[in-house]
């Protein structure tokens, strides 16, 4: 298996929508969480700015994040997406070990 993998996903919500975000957010992550090989979960609202955030994900590996995206829940949950985004989110993979 390849090693961990962190992910740091930027959100965005149509304007005043942000809470349908956060409502899909608290049902989406206790299923999440409870996924093999899932070893974070967490989004953060931008401070000052209740339409943005900011979703931390590690895995234990590329294999683990990529059966992850192929579950139902989440099939589900990008489908229903569009209804309160801005549009896609951006994802940004970060290196394995920090710099220093």
């Amino acid at each position: 298996m390849s090693q961990p993998i962190q992910l740091v996903i930027l959100i965005s919500t149509l304007p005043g929508r942000g809470r349908e975000q956060v409502a899909a957010f608290e049902r989406l992550a206790p299923v999440v969480r409870a996924e093999e090989g899932c070893l974070r979960y967490d989004m953060h609202q931008v401070s000052g700015d209740p339409d943005r955030f900011v979703l931390i994900e590690r895995w234990s590996s590329k294999e683990a994040l990529a059966a992850h995206d192929a579950t139902p829940h989440m099939i589900e949950a990008d489908a229903a997406s569009p209804a309160f985004r801005a549009g896609p989110a951006e994802v940004i993979e970060l290196t394995a070990d920090p710099l220093a």
